[in-house]
């Protein structure tokens, strides 16, 4: 079952530009974010997600990003069966972010 939404690089850019209300969060591995990140996105692992979804607010809008859009597929998922209910998955993950 899948009830989140797909988000391009573009899309999201345009939307961080605008200040939209919503919450990046990145769930790649913490070797991995130190390559940089999303300005302003949270950074909570896939395999912490379970014990720290409490951190994310339901009713905000809620985009999912790793490295190239698998493990934020997982992360989706999980949040929508856990009650989120505006999830996005962003394409292709931060090997597709171009954004500043």
């Amino acid at each position: 079952m899948v009830d989140y939404q797909k988000l391009t690089c573009n899309e999201l850019e345009d939307r961080l530009n605008r200040r939209e209300s919503l919450t990046v969060v990145d769930v790649r591995e913490q070797r991995e974010v130190r390559s940089g990140m999303i300005p302003g996105a949270k950074h909570i692992p896939l395999g912490e997600l379970p014990a720290r979804l409490s951190e994310l607010d339901p009713k905000v809008e809620t985009i999912f990003v790793c490295a190239s859009g698998n493990r934020s597929r997982k992360a989706c998922q999980y949040a929508v069966d856990q009650g989120f209910g505006k999830v996005w998955n962003l394409e292709g993950g931060m090997k597709k972010w171009t954004g500043a």
